[in-house]
């Protein structure tokens, strides 16, 4: 029966099983003569093959779930770094919008001032179309007086003309 050969301290097999050495026939292996021997080695090989599995996971599975916690702690990182980027970039877009906004204000401050200038241009046009009404009005009125003193002056010496005008004497 084959057993495995000395563990180092880390768990890995040091060396072949006992009885594996190089140039040692295995019984079994070489010879098929005996079914008996077949399974017998059969067994002593599983049991082989499982203490080699065990030596193999004792010694990598460490640094595996080393690397497995790693990983997670790597991912994580990933994650509140992947929150933290996108905390910024809204705060970046809140910033865009501000500016926006600060552009959309400035821009509502000239057109109301636009405005401003053309409701005080508006208020002089309509007192100055007023005045000018009321002076339009003053000169229709005046010349009206003077055509209608002309008129009374006219009739007024058409009446002397008449009255001086002779007339012939009444018969009797």
């Amino acid at each position: 029966m084959s057993v495995p050969g000395p563990t180092s301290p880390d768990g890995v097999l040091a060396g072949p099983p006992h009885g594996l050495e190089a140039g040692k026939l295995t019984p079994g292996l070489s010879d098929a003569s005996s079914d008996e021997g077949l399974l017998e080695d059969l067994t002593v090989e599983d049991k082989a093959v499982e203490q080699l599995a065990e030596g193999l996971l004792s010694h990598y599975l460490p640094d595996l779930q080393r690397s497995k916690q790693a990983l997670q702690e790597l991912t994580q990182n990933q994650v509140v770094l992947l929150d933290t980027l996108e905390q910024e970039i809204s705060k970046f877009k809140e910033c865009h919008s501000m500016l926006d906004i600060n552009a959309l204000f400035t821009e509502a401050k000239h057109y109301h001032a636009k405005l401003v200038n053309i409701r005080k241009e508006m208020l002089m046009l309509h007192e100055k179309t007023s005045k000018l009404k009321k002076r339009a009005l003053k000169l229709q009125q005046k010349r009206q007086k003077e055509e209608l003193e002309r008129e009374q002056q006219r009739e007024k010496e058409f009446e002397r003309e008449k009255q001086l005008t002779a007339k012939p004497a009444k018969r009797m």
